[in-house]
């Protein structure tokens, strides 16, 4: 086999395709969430879905961390050659504001909650520990900032299922097959 196809069939590796669709799912789910929470389109519900969204959150700090970690050690197979480089370019742009942007967003969350001040459970089996003394202007400014992060995180993920899609059925190549089948 040539370079050539072999750089075309390189996935990723079981470990960094579980870490992808484990956060995929979070963050999708976050964001329904959060769109649901936001204007209260939950009636009775309200606290639950609060209560899951904050437990998801939490469930994506050591994910992205870890997801973030093993990248650093696990480089991801390399774009076909034919890629023009700006697409390159974006696609890695979009990725590393996807990392950045989810960090950022789970902290906010956090410690908008405890500053609240307001518990963060763990679907109903304990609380994490609050990590910000109460302080209601500074938790309204960082959930202000939350929704923010929020819908950038929508569009930027909008942006990379996009290209996937775009990958699959209109270039037709492997790209989003290496992060499906590896």
């Amino acid at each position: 086999m040539g370079d050539k196809t072999v750089t075309e069939t390189t996935g990723y590796t079981v470990t960094a395709r579980v870490l992808h669709w484990l956060t995929a799912i979070l963050v999708l789910g976050q964001i329904v969430l959060g769109i649901l929470i936001a204007n209260k389109w939950t009636g009775s519900w309200q606290d639950q879905l609060y209560d899951l969204h904050k437990s998801n959150g939490a469930v994506l700090i050591p994910i992205i961390l870890i997801r973030i970690f093993y990248r650093w050690g696990h480089p991801p197979p390399p774009l076909p050659a034919d890629i023009p480089p700006i697409q390159q370019f974006a696609a890695h742009t979009t990725h590393y504001l996807l990392y950045g942007l989810v960090v950022a967003q789970v902290f906010l969350g956090w410690i908008g909650t405890a500053a609240y001040p307001a518990p963060v459970p763990i679907y109903g089996l304990f609380n994490l520990p609050s990590i910000w003394p109460e302080n209601r202007a500074l938790s309204e400014q960082l959930l202000a900032i939350h929704k923010i992060v929020g819908i950038s995180i929508a569009i930027v993920a909008a942006m990379h299922i996009g290209a996937a899609l775009f990958h699959h059925f209109v270039r037709k190549d492997r790209v989003l097959m290496r992060m499906i089948s590896g």
